[in-house]
């Protein structure tokens, strides 16, 4: 079977978007391994999958497979793609549209700068916690995440103690696990491990969380500027209840076909 994809990327953190509007998505873990496989496939960070939406007064719904073939429930980076994806193939003419994900109903908008900007919904700050590996900071932004706040992000101990965090026993279903330095009080640099895909050059909602955490431990003030290996992305949160606001760009790399 012939499968059309686009490869694209938001900061670094890339993807392969697939379009199953018009027919089922049946694809396994296997072949979606190979599709993110840098050396026997495409090569990419994630998998975006695009489908009908299951409620009413969505537009559209939106999977996230990671680079070992496991769904999870969210991806900022990849929610700006995906405005891009749609608005590039003529597929909406909404500025703001209405997405279902594993983690809830999410408000990406493509703005005049060329830019999105995502609403992320409200996050859920759990506070510090003392692991055997490391204290960190849990939140959730509809998937997991444990955030550290450490002196340098380029000496921290990212591809060593990542790994062990994702699968730590506190983090069944796995963890996100953010290193993040404070530069001033509306500016950080981060580095993310991410689960199922490793490190990655950046990650939308580490980024959310990382500024979060710094807001909640009062170390931030919003908006923040969020320095990733692959870009920056602005992050706005008015605490509380309120949503986390990502804003950042997002390209198209180059279009295929895929046999499956």
């Amino acid at each position: 079977m012939k499968l059309p994809f686009t490869k694209m990327q938001g900061t670094g953190n890339d993807f392969v978007v697939l379009d199953f509007t018009a027919r089922p998505f049946a694809l396994t873990r296997e072949q979606l391994r190979k599709i993110a496989d840098r050396h026997r496939g495409v090569g990419c960070d994630q998998i975006l999958v695009i489908e009908k939406p299951q409620s009413a007064g969505a537009d559209f719904r939106y999977r996230i497979f990671n680079a070992d073939g496991g769904e999870v429930e969210q991806c900022g980076n990849g929610a700006r793609c995906f405005v891009k994806f749609v608005h590039g193939r003529g597929m909406t003419e909404k500025r703001e549209i209405s997405v279902e994900t594993l983690g809830g109903l999410i408000r990406p908008r493509l703005e005049a700068d060329g830019e999105v900007s995502v609403d992320m919904g409200r996050p859920v700050y759990s506070g510090v916690e003392n692991l055997d590996i490391a204290e960190v900071a849990i939140v959730s932004m509809g998937n997991p995440h444990a955030v550290q706040f450490v002196p340098n992000v380029d000496s921290a101990p990212v591809t060593t103690e990542g790994s062990r965090l994702e699968h730590h026993s506190r983090f069944p279903q796995g963890v996100n696990a953010g290193y993040a330095q404070v530069l001033d009080r509306n500016h950080i640099k981060l580095r993310v491990w991410e689960r199922g895909s490793g490190e990655t050059l950046s990650c939308g909602t580490g980024a959310c969380a990382a500024v979060v955490a710094g807001i909640s431990q009062q170390r931030l003030e919003s908006p923040v500027r969020v320095e990733t290996r692959g870009g920056a992305l602005t992050i706005s949160w008015a605490g509380g209840d309120n949503a986390v606001i990502m804003k950042g760009p997002a390209e198209t790399v180059f279009d295929g076909t895929l046999e499956t």
